[in-house]
């Protein structure tokens, strides 16, 4: 008993310590850039008209705007700027502060997936030394906040706690709809599971038993609680009379859908809107990259980028750059084909589960080859890729037949998490805006697509 206190007293000290460290990295500095960077013109602007208004208003004109995303996201956002004012430190506070709690999380689901300390402070120090980790946490955008409910509801389903994750998943939905591919990936996999125990304890007809036992409940967990969790997240638009298409049913005459309430007609139909934008998005951007190029960081996207007149010399750069670490990622790119060997050859469960929720934030993209896509949004499925790479460290510490690991091998696992820090801070400036001259940020600039 003794023993399971201090092991719990000692992941809370480190939970704890990963969490400030991380919290002091995102909010340092972060005031500046002063002004708006990359996307944060449209949702802090709609972050700061939620709060006033209850629905997004053009701040020029006073009228509806057409948004594109729902509303969580953009709630969180609020949340900040309501408590420290719509400035910068405050429309960027609330993913500093979900940015460094992912970490925290990121701690607790490699101990629950490797029953080891080591392990799990190695996947809290690599998720703390990302760079688009970082940068996502720095900056007023949707996807941090995706990506924290995505991954909270992947905590809640590996305790089998299936309604919290629901209601986390639903959240994720509620920010950007791409968390409704984890909402299939995880109801198709809990009924996977179910089916597997029926098996394992000889259920006659164990496919049909799952279906007729649990069908229903886990619709109920992964469908119908998640869409109740994203119809709630409008609650401003249904309580206000001034949001984008929210009078749109009172101007239709007739209709074989009018004993449906005016406001859900409205609500619908703006929601064929916005599926008909996101499907019909092929606008070029210059920083547009395609889903191959990604776990590469082949072209991440630049955020802000200046060229300031005092840095020492005649030629200054200042620059965010959206880049993952690139010694993290291109080494996860290891780490997954490692993984599928393992699942292929065992069918270990960790590594099994781990590729689907890598798979549920990454394939689907695969799908849009004309649609305008960004390397940041590999951000959703982050903390799979660091539990992946986990996962290999794993394997590759696994103890000889006599009990002992290598000492070879334990140094060069410590070798390799120094690297990755060290790389970490080598961009670091590149990360948060910092001042440089030009040629040092040209030395930073590795490939040519990153320009």
């Amino acid at each position: 008993m003794t023993t399971e206190i201090s092991t719990r007293a000692r992941d809370r000290i480190t939970a704890t310590a990963l969490g400030i460290i991380a919290l002091i990295f995102r909010i340092w500095n972060l005031r500046y850039p002063k002004g708006f960077v990359f996307d944060e013109v449209y949702y802090a602007q709609n972050a700061n008209s939620l709060l006033h208004h209850g629905v997004e208003i053009d701040p020029h004109n006073s009228s509806a705007q057409f948004i594109v995303h729902p509303p969580i996201g953009k709630w969180m956002i609020a949340a900040g700027i309501k408590l420290f004012g719509y400035n910068e430190f405050g429309w960027r506070i609330s993913a500093a502060i979900v940015g460094s709690i992912s970490i925290v999380l990121v701690f607790y689901v490699a101990k629950q997936l490797f029953n080891n300390y080591f392990l799990s402070l190695a996947a809290g120090i690599l998720m703390s030394a990302d760079g688009i980790h970082l940068v996502m946490s720095r900056t007023a955008l949707l996807d941090i906040f995706l990506m924290f409910f995505i991954f909270l509801g992947f905590f809640f389903l590996l305790r089998s706690q299936h309604y919290f994750a629901g209601i986390s998943l639903g959240l994720a939905a509620a920010t950007k709809w791409s968390g409704v591919y984890y909402l299939v990936a995880y109801l198709l996999f809990t009924l996977y599971v179910d089916y597997r125990q029926n098996r394992a304890l000889e259920v006659e007809g164990a496919f049909g038993y799952t279906l007729r036992n649990k069908l229903v409940k886990r619709i109920v967990q992964y469908a119908v609680i998640p869409v109740a969790v994203y119809i709630l997240s409008w609650i401003g638009w249904f309580a206000s009379s001034d949001g984008y298409d929210r009078k749109w049913a009172t101007t239709q005459v007739g209709g074989s859908f009018n004993f449906i309430p005016a406001a859900l007609r409205s609500w619908w139909h703006y929601h064929a809107e916005i599926l008909n934008f996101h499907t019909h998005l092929t606008t070029k951007h210059p920083y547009s990259a395609n889903p191959w190029s990604w776990l590469i960081m082949g072209r991440p996207t630049s955020f802000f980028y200046e060229s300031p007149k005092s840095c020492g010399t005649s030629s200054c750069s200042q620059e965010i750059l959206a880049l993952g670490t690139p010694l993290l990622w291109w080494s996860g790119v290891i780490a997954i084909a490692i993984a599928f060997g393992y699942w292929i050859a065992r069918r270990e469960w960790q590594s099994g589960l781990l590729l689907l929720s890598l798979a549920a934030g990454y394939l689907p993209w695969f799908t849009w080859q004309k649609r305008t896509v960004f390397n940041f949004y590999v951000i959703s499925f982050e903390p799979f890729l660091i539990l992946l790479i986990t996962f290999a460290l794993a394997k590759f510490l696994e103890p000889n037949e006599d009990g002992t690991i290598p000492r070879k091998r334990k140094i060069m696992s410590y070798t390799y998490i120094t690297l990755i820090v060290l790389n970490f801070l080598y961009f670091f400036p590149l990360y948060t805006g910092g001042i440089m001259t030009y040629q040092h940020w040209s030395s930073l600039m590795w490939l040519s697509s990153w320009i």
